[in-house]
């Protein structure tokens, strides 16, 4: 396999990994802090931890990696709050991370407008990732209740993320652009915690250990991860690999919290490995 494959095939893989894991991060969090709050935390994480290992401003493409940037950050600062947004409202980790990881339709289909391409193999890929979805995330009825309407939202902050970065990064250090979006994200999610929300120390103190491993892990690794992944390679297949966050969460909670797996999550796990295999 090619240095670009491995790139393109095994960050993603570790991104959905990270996220996968984060869910239970993010859950218990919301018995503290409101959402704006915590992703200003775990942004400004995201920043600090990349600031220790670069210097955004080069003079090369310093213009586009700032616009870039900053577009990047105002995309994920729409998903990322809408998703904390619905979690506090009350939806499930299990129907949250299904309904997220619906961008994997919503990119291609974006993606045609922007005359971008995907083949039959794909599309047939992207059917069986999101019946693996339903499979794994869905235990109960499905039913739309309010909260579940924001996380529908944040999919679409989601593939609009992807698809800005699909467009920037061909042009500037991927590193470099995504220290710039979380600044960027921290600075709006500060703003709305400061309008919105009045969080005191005693609030956030509970959590520090989520938001250090949110911000580190979920934020500083996994985005700039797929950034890096995102270059030269077809919006439609990361996206895929990334909806395998669902699969690592279920496994890591067979895991870590020794829960069970049903017959119908095991098939959902063998559907979206089906799928990304088949992809590929």
């Amino acid at each position: 396999m090619k240095h670009n494959q491995v790139r393109q095939v095994v960050f993603p893989v570790i991104t959905a990994m990270i996220w996968g894991t984060s869910f239970v991060a993010q859950s218990t969090s919301t018995e503290h802090v409101g959402a704006y709050t915590f992703n200003a935390a775990r942004s400004f994480v995201g920043f600090l931890a990349l600031l220790v290992v670069i210097q955004i401003f080069d003079a090369v493409n310093r213009k586009t990696l700032v616009i870039g940037g900053i577009c990047c950050g105002f995309a994920l600062a729409l998903a990322c709050n809408l998703q904390q947004l619905g979690m506090v409202a009350g939806a499930g980790a299990g129907k949250t991370s299904f309904i997220t990881t619906l961008y994997v339709v919503l990119v291609p289909i974006c993606g045609l407008f922007l005359k971008k391409k995907v083949s039959p193999a794909v599309w047939l890929s992207v059917l069986l990732g999101v019946a693996g979805l339903y499979c794994l995330c869905i235990k109960d009825d499905f039913t739309i209740a309010p909260s579940d309407l924001l996380v529908l939202l944040c999919a679409f902050g989601y593939t609009l993320h992807i698809l800005v970065i699909d467009h920037f990064t061909q042009k500037v250090d991927g590193i470099k652009m995504s220290c710039i979006q979380f600044l960027t994200c921290a600075v709006i999610s500060a703003v709305l915690m400061l309008i919105f929300e009045h969080p005191t120390w005693a609030d956030i103190s509970p959590c520090i250990g989520s938001i250090l491993y949110v911000g580190v892990f979920s934020s500083g690794v996994a985005y700039t991860l797929q950034i890096l992944a995102q270059k030269d390679s077809n919006p439609t297949i990361v996206a895929l690999l990334l909806s395998l966050e669902s699969v690592f969460g279920a496994v890591s909670g067979a895991i870590f919290l020794h829960e069970t797996m049903t017959a119908k999550e095991l098939i959902g796990c063998v559907l979206m490995l089906i799928a990304v295999v088949l992809a590929q």
